[in-house]
């Protein structure tokens, strides 16, 4: 470093590289403020690359500037790393300067390296805002799109880094003078928050029919504030929830249906055009205070559900509340989220009640983002619309989450079960930097893609099930998003063995995609359920072997046939199969996963013969025609049906044999209703239950299983209680399972991951015994365990074969 003696104190000049999510959360201003408290010279600079800063001063000022940098950054922010380069001193220098962002890329686009800022997740609204906007003194009182740098959107609206409002939804909305004084304001919380707005210059709502035609129209900018007509359209849209209507609002990400919550014909009719049977239905409340009269919760679900990120929490039901029984039939659970924009705030405070507000979509398909793609596919859901004229660049649906807490003794964890807003796109810096590119395309189902570059990892929002051409468009461009941000080349591509998923496709013809990629670009497979286990081992940048229990729907296994129900020894290169389930027939194939009766046949034609079968009498099963029982038994015989070892199958044969659900209507539902019903449960009751799952060598007798079920169905009159009696113990005994595998293997982490473990039964009841007993277990943290965190396993084992 150089020193120089001037007006009596040695001076000290270097440069700072910041890298992390340091653009749109305030950095600059708090970078600047900071240089003045500490009589500091210099510059701060944006650009794709991260922030540069150039200090001059004492060596004990510049000391006390990165210290408090390093302790107390904003808020928002994240430094992942800093470099620090001596400069030589500038004499001439006599200010601390915020310069203009630099777009320009000195790097060669097809480099590893890429963009190195984090794109910043978007963010609730902050207290300080809506304190502006109920206050009639303040510009932005009532105003529908308030925000500052602690708070608003982010990943949504932007289309190019650096962080700049030219490279945002925002470009064409000019700021009025007020607000580019705030926004030019080095001080005020407003300084470069690129959507910063009001009444007078920024976006405005309007309120159209189900075919686009105006109702209220959005009012062209106006020179004063009280001429906005926002709140008489969210006026206007309050009295028709109130009426019983069906509403599509859009929101930060995209459009939200949303209905009143209390009353059961506009929930059902909401259902009924949506076609949507009995998946449950998510609420925005309107406080804390509305929330705790429909819901219970510990500490810890509370804080989560105020936390800025506010993400739908599960939480349990009170049992008595004036709820629509059809937003979450036959569930203890509600899936409840508070305001997250100043629009929602408004709405909910005229409305007073609660609201359903689902996502906006065709049925397995993305959130829709674009009114008019909205009025395409869903004119005959909705009522009216209410949109307004700020673009949505990147789509993004709410997150879902539930609290883990096995007992008091244990901390409480979030376990993300669907990764969005508030928490995507995901970053963590690496410990050891990579040489290459690397893109992985993620599962078929919840499908998420992961990117590693440089000393990079960012895992993408929830892109959804690609079983449609609209649902890979959007897989496409949420390639293209992430490709553009981050002038991303990938030198290597991994996706999951099956060769059939779309994303596997893609993989296989990339070079049809918006994608750049390398000219040396490679592709490498990896197992379905060894991408689980890496998944939790990536988040927690563990390399070395674990015990991996990964329990799901289905995947293709190493073995060609349908796995689900794996004990593996991982490393990162090979998953060793120690232990499975038993493989059942799917007797009709994916008619079995649409009818689980057909899977409960084949758990019992294992064991009994059809004869026997029949004379159980079990409801499900009479109300099968003889022909058909007999010619599933022959399929059944002569073996021509696909066989899977899901444990998730097993559920399904649960909860039919159960009387639970007769056909299954949506993913994961007969795990709902098992929970459901062992939270149900009397103790005294599960006391007389007990269920033997035989381990045979490596296999997990399930059929065994199901026959002790069926005599414990048959050999009593079935009570509610009985019923539910046996769902909790079947429960107890594939934990039990689990953690006494476990036992044998406490010199490795145990990792419990794949959609069976979002029973939130199942894993605490596994956490809590593994614990005691002595084993380590991985938190899968921020990462979904079902199939959302298969790109960030896939990237994991690329990471490593590349190495």
């Amino acid at each position: 470093m150089e020193y120089l003696v001037h007006k009596g104190a040695a001076l000290k000049r270097c440069q700072l590289h910041i890298t992390g999510i340091v653009q749109g959360v305030g950095f600059r201003p708090f970078v600047y403020r900071y240089a003045l408290e500490f009589q500091l010279t210099g510059t701060v600079l944006n650009s794709a690359k991260g922030v540069t800063i150039e200090l001059q001063g004492t060596e004990e000022n510049l000391t006390q500037f990165i210290t408090t940098l390093n302790t107390t950054p904003p808020p928002l922010a994240r430094i992942d790393n800093i470099i620090q380069t001596p400069l030589p001193i500038l004499l001439s220098e006599t200010t601390f300067e915020i310069i203009k962002s630099d777009s320009h890329e000195d790097d060669d686009p097809s480099s590893p390296i890429g963009a190195q800022v984090a794109v910043s997740a978007d963010k609730s609204t902050c207290q300080d805002c809506l304190n502006d906007m109920h206050n009639p003194d303040d510009r932005h009182f009532d105003y529908a799109f308030t925000n500052c740098t602690n708070c608003g959107p982010r990943y949504t609206i932007i289309n190019a880094l650096p962080y700049d409002r030219h490279n945002t939804a925002m470009a064409d909305f000019d700021m009025c003078p007020e607000c580019a004084k705030a926004y030019q304001n080095p001080l005020d919380r407003r300084y470069h928050a690129q959507p910063v707005s009001c009444p007078v210059c920024g976006p405005r709502l309007s309120l159209k029919t189900p075919q686009g035609e105006y109702i209220i129209p959005n009012t062209s900018n106006v020179s004063t504030p009280e001429l906005s007509t926002d709140l008489a359209i969210l006026t206007a849209a309050a009295d028709r929830l109130h009426q019983g209507q069906i509403l599509a609002i859009k929101g930060l990400g995209g459009f939200h249906l949303v209905c009143d919550a209390r009353n059961d014909k506009a929930v059902n009719k909401l259902r009924l055009r949506k076609q949507r049977q009995s998946k449950p239905l998510a609420v925005m409340m309107t406080d804390i205070t509305m929330a705790q009269h429909y819901v219970t919760g510990t500490d810890a679900e509370w804080l989560v559900l105020s936390s800025q990120e506010r993400p739908i929490v599960l939480m349990s039901s009170r049992p008595e509340h004036d709820l629509s029984l059809a937003v979450a039939p036959n569930l203890n659970k509600l899936g409840v989220f508070l305001p997250y924009t100043p629009l929602h705030h408004l709405l909910l405070g005229l409305f007073k009640g609660p609201l359903v507000a689902t996502s906006a979509n065709v049925s397995g398909e993305p959130i829709i983002t674009d009114c008019d793609e909205l009025i395409s596919h869903l004119s005959h859901v909705v009522d009216a619309i209410v949109d307004h004229n700020r673009p949505i660049i990147n789509g993004c649906d709410d997150s879902v989450v539930q609290v883990i807490q096995p007992n008091m003794d244990l901390p409480a964890e979030v376990q993300v079960l669907r990764l969005a807003r508030g928490y995507a796109p995901l970053s963590f810096p690496l410990e050891i930097p990579l040489s290459q590119s690397i893109l992985a395309v993620g599962a078929q189902q919840k499908n998420a893609i992961a990117l590693g570059f440089g000393n990079n990892v960012f895992l993408s929002p929830h892109i959804g099930d690609l079983f449609s051409v609209s649902a890979e468009q959007y897989f496409e461009r949420t390639l293209a998003t992430f490709a553009r941000l981050y002038h991303f080349a990938p030198n290597l591509i991994v996706r999951d063995k099956h060769p059939d998923y779309a994303p596997s496709r893609w993989a296989e013809m990339h070079s049809n995609s918006n994608v750049e990629l390398s000219d040396t670009s490679q592709c490498l497979t990896v197992q379905h359920h060894h991408a689980h286990v890496l998944s939790v081992m990536a988040v927690n940048q563990y390399r070395d072997p674990v015990l991996g229990f990964s329990f799901d729907g289905t995947g293709l296994g190493n073995d060609g046939s349908l796995w689900g129900g794996e004990v593996l020894l991982t490393t990162l290169d090979k998953a060793q199969r120690l232990a499975h389930f038993e493989p059942i027939a799917l007797l009709g194939g994916e008619q079995a996963i649409k009818q689980p009766v057909r899977l409960l046949l084949a758990l019992l034609f294992e064991q009994m013969s059809l004869d026997a079968v029949i004379a159980l009498n079990l409801p499900i099963i009479c109300s099968m025609s003889p022909n058909t029982l007999t010619n599933l038994y022959k399929i059944w015989q002569n073996g021509s049906a696909l066989k899977s070892s899901s444990v998730g199958r097993l559920f399904d044969a649960l909860a039919c044999a159960l009387g639970l659900i007769e056909t299954t209507q949506f993913e994961g539902q007969a795990g709902m209703a098992i929970e459901a019903a062992a939270n149900r449960a009397d103790a005294i009751a599960l006391e007389a239950i007990k269920l033997n799952l035989p381990l045979d060598v490596d296999q997990w007798r399930s059929s065994e299983m199901f026959k002790q079920i069926v005599k414990l169905m048959t050999e009593k009159p079935l009570t509610d209680n009985r019923r539910d009696a046996i769902a909790r113990a079947f429960l107890h005994t594939l934990g039990d399972a689990i953690c006494d595998y476990a036992a044998q293997y406490k010199h490795l982490p145990t990792v419990l991951c794949g959609g069976v473990f979002q029973n939130k039964y199942l894993l605490e009841y596994c956490l809590g015994k593994l614990c005691a007993q002595g084993n380590k277990v991985l938190s899968s943290k921020q990462i979904p365990i079902n199939d959302g965190g298969i790109a960030l396993g896939q990237l994991w084992y690329g990471i490593h074969q590349n190495q």
